[in-house]
């Protein structure tokens, strides 16, 4: 049995990868590289360039290499484009999620654990960690693709014999502490992965979009979670299914958070370095503060994170910064 891994080759889908290879489990991975990257997929693992919308592609697959279990990452993941060009947003995100859906089913699947995140809460309306039973109200086309794809994963389930797991992402980053896999995308809007390289002279400076809010530095709040700690909350997920287990939905995070001024001392701190950071206006879609209540991930799973200070965060992500630096110098 095989484990398909859509996004395998991209930031978080990587790292996913390692993480089943580790527990020693047969994996192919399904991804188009428009963000990905070939070079991030271990050697050894079966890779197919293609899109997950593609239905007889994926149907192949299943059926050549006799998956039993779906982790499905492929997506786009840009708040700000996605208000810009909605469109593609819910071609990548809805459409192609339902083409998917529709294969597993076809093919007799009945393990799927789906990346969503938590912009399906949109502001939250009471203040403190955000409960899974919260109003579901994006403030973005991303959202909001997001959401609908959720919808059809438990409508799905209802029809079929689909089980799933849905696992709502706050902001991931960090690398793999083995220096495996990492962040390498040029354009990345994550917010740990700027100040890096704000700090290694990558970029002349960085800007924080927005420092008028209320909070209390007046810069956006957001649960940051590692991503190996992301990812063994998915192997976690896939156990849970694995054991009968019929349908789960979960936040991802650390039930804290940390402005953008926090962030970046951090980063400031860790890596001995001084760099530019100028104020510039909100960006559409932005929301002031977003924490994760983790408690059903925790007490139904028994998951627990591993690697929750920022420092370790930022630490891990500047070794990836370091490491990607080297290679283009020996290039």
């Amino acid at each position: 049995m095989a484990v398909l891994v859509t996004g395998g080759a991209g930031y978080i889908g990587s790292h996913m990868v390692w993480t089943l290879l580790d527990h020693g489990e047969e994996v192919v991975v399904l991804d188009d590289l428009s963000t990905g990257f070939r070079w991030a997929v271990p050697d050894g693992v079966e890779f197919v360039e293609g899109s997950v919308g593609d239905k007889s592609l994926v149907s192949g697959l299943i059926a050549e290499h006799d998956v039993d279990a779906v982790i499905h990452f492929a997506g786009s993941v840009v708040v700000p484009e996605s208000v810009e060009n909605p469109l593609k947003y819910y071609q990548n995100n809805t459409c192609n999620t339902r083409t998917l859906l529709e294969t597993v089913v076809q093919s007799g699947i009945d393990k799927f654990i789906f990346s969503s995140t938590a912009a399906v809460y949109g502001e939250p309306m009471t203040s403190g960690p955000i409960r899974e039973d919260a109003v579901l109200s994006p403030m973005s086309p991303y959202g909001s693709s997001k959401l609908m794809s959720e919808i059809m994963v438990r409508d799905a389930a209802l029809s079929s014999d689909l089980r799933y797991v849905m696992l709502r992402y706050f902001n991931v980053a960090g690398a793999d502490a083995l220096g495996r896999a990492g962040c390498s995308a040029a354009d990345a809007t994550h917010l740990i992965k700027v100040a890096c390289e704000a700090a290694l002279g990558k970029r002349p400076s960085m800007t924080i979009y927005g420092d008028d809010y209320d909070t209390p530095d007046g810069t956006c709040v957001r649960d940051f979670i590692h991503v190996s700690d992301l990812v063994n909350a998915h192997y976690v997920a896939l156990e849970f299914l694995r054991q009968g287990g019929l349908k789960f939905t979960a936040n991802c995070g650390y039930s804290r958070g940390y402005s953008v001024k926090q962030v970046i001392d951090a980063v400031k701190k860790v890596s001995g370095r001084n760099f530019p950071v100028v104020s510039g206006p909100r960006r559409p879609g932005d929301i002031p503060s977003v924490i994760a209540n983790a408690h059903r991930l925790m007490s139904r799973l028994s998951w627990q994170p591993r690697h929750d200070r920022l420092e370790e965060i930022v630490r891990d992500a500047l070794a990836w910064e370091e490491k990607l630096s080297a290679q283009k110098q020996s290039a």
